[in-house]
C-alpha cells in the first residue's frame, strides 16, 4: 500500500554520505522525520542534520545515531531512539553499504593485507554490512510495525526499502561478494512481496548504476573501472527520487525492484534481459580484471599463515 512520506518517520543506515543520504535529504524536504544511522556524518551530511534537528513546517527533523550495522544491538538501538525521538517509524531503509572493499575482499583473502577478516572471525564483513544488516534490519522493522499502535495493516501502512544494484544481474569477477550479496537483497525482497496484501508491510528495492557518490569516487580501485570519456554517472538524487516512489506510487507493489541508470525500469524475476545502455556501464572492467589473475600469481595466495 502506498502512502505519503509527509508526517512520517524513517531510519535510514548509512545516511551519512552518498545515496541514503541523498534520499534522507529528499524525505526531509518531503516533512519526513530521518533517524540517520551510520558511524559517522561527512560534512555534506553533518550540514544536513545541523540544519533540520528542530524540523520546521516545510520539512522533517534530522536526528544522528551512530550505528555500526554489523553489531545487532546497536541495530535495535537504533529503533528505540527513533521511538524515543518521533514516537513512530514507518519508513525502514537499511541502505548502508561497501563495495568490495579492500579490508573485505575476496581477493584479499582473510588473514592476509589489507584485509580485516580473521581467518577464525567465521564472517566476511562486507556480508555482515551489505546482506546480513539489511535481513536483521528487516526482522526488526516488522516486529517493531507489529507491536506498535496502532498495528500496522492495509489501512495503516509501512515500508521497508533495499538497495540491490546491477550487480545483482551482471557477473563481475572483480567484486564476486557485492554480486553475491546484491543478488541475495533482490532475492530476499522478491520473497517478502505477500507481506503487503496481508499485512501492510511494502518491501521493495532499488538497483542503482553507476551512481557518482563516494562508494565510487573515494576508491581509486573502483574508478579504474570507468572511462569517463564513455561511461556516464547517475546521480544519487535520481536514486533518491525512485527510491521516494516505491512508497508513494501504488504501482511498486511490495517485491518490486526498481532498475536506476539513466531509465528506470522494473527488474523481473525471470526472463529479464539485464541492464545495459547509459549509467549501467564500466568500460575497463576487463583491464581490471586481469589485476585479478595477477594477484593469483601471487605465492601462496589464500594459505593462512601459521602463528
Amino acid at each position: 500500500m502506498a502512502f505519503s512520506v509527509g508526517g512520517r518517520t524513517a531510519i535510514v543506515t548509512g545516511a551519512g554520505s552518498g545515496i541514503n543520504l541523498a534520499f534522507s535529504k529528499l524525505l526531509l524536504s518531503k516533512s519526513c522525520n530521518v533517524l540517520f544511522a551510520d558511524l559517522s556524518l561527512r560534512p555534506e551530511a553533518q550540514e544536513v542534520v545541523s540544519a533540520h534537528t528542530l524540523g520546521s513546517p516545510t520539512s522533517g527533523r534530522a536526528v544522528f545515531q551512530r550505528t555500526d550495522v554489523t553489531d545487532w544491538m546497536q541495530l535495535e538501538r537504533m529503533f528505540e531512539v527513533a521511538v524515543q525521538e518521533f514516537g513512530v517509524v514507518d519508513i525502514v531503509c537499511p541502505g548502508a553499504g561497501v563495495y568490495e572493499p579492500s579490508f573485505s575482499n575476496f581477493w584479499h583473502p582473510p588473514g592476509s593485507s589489507p584485509s580485516i577478516d580473521e581467518p577464525t572471525s567465521n564472517q566476511y564483513t562486507s556480508l555482515s554490512i551489505n546482506l546480513t544488516h539489511p535481513i536483521r534490519a528487516t526482522q526488526l522493522a516488522i516486529s517493531h510495525f507489529l507491536a506498535s499502535s496502532p498495528q500496522v495493516s492495509p489501512s495503516n501502512p509501512k515500508s521497508i526499502l533495499h538497495i540491490s544494484s546491477i550487480a545483482a544481474q551482471v557477473s563481475v569477477l572483480t567484486s564476486p561478494i557485492y554480486c553475491a550479496s546484491k543478488q541475495a537483497i533482490s532475492g530476499f525482497v522478491r520473497s517478502m512481496a505477500l507481506l503487503e496484501p496481508r499485512l501492510g508491510i511494502r518491501v521493495t528495492g532499488v538497483a542503482p548504476g553507476v551512481i557518482k557518490t563516494p562508494l565510487w569516487t573515494d576508491n581509486p580501485d573502483k574508478m579504474k573501472l570507468l572511462k569517463e570519456e564513455v561511461d556516464e554517472w547517475v546521480s544519487a538524487e535520481v536514486v533518491a527520487d525512485v527510491m521516494l516512489a516505491c512508497i508513494e506510487r501504488e504501482e511498486n507493489v511490495g517485491g518490486t525492484i526498481l532498475e536506476v541508470g539513466k531509465v528506470v525500469r522494473k527488474v523481473e524475476a525471470l526472463m529479464d534481459p539485464g541492464p545495459s545502455g547509459k549509467g549501467n556501464t564500466v568500460s575497463n572492467r576487463t583491464e581490471v580484471e586481469e589485476e585479478v589473475f595477477g594477484l593469483l600469481q601471487t605465492k601462496g595466495w589464500g594459505k593462512v599463515k601459521k602463528e
